[in-house]
């Protein structure tokens, strides 16, 4: 998951502070979430999904496909 974060901020050319703001958190404590310090709670990864607009399953590797089923 940790890298699936990281893969999603590189291939769009982002910096870790401006994901950060994007999802109301500091780039330190993002930057920990991208190297598995730190364990991303439930209303960051439904930011986050909603950020890149792929699925949580996405983000949690329990799926390649990255879209959002509705």
């Amino acid at each position: 998951m940790y890298r699936r974060i990281r893969d999603l901020r590189e291939d769009r050319d982002l910096k870790q502070k401006e994901v950060a703001a994007a999802i109301s958190c500091s780039q330190q404590v993002y930057s920990n979430y991208e190297l598995g310090q730190r364990d991303i709670p439930t209303d960051i990864l439904i930011r986050l999904s909603k950020f890149y607009g792929v699925s949580v399953d996405y983000i949690l590797n329990l799926t390649d496909n990255p879209a959002i089923n509705r």
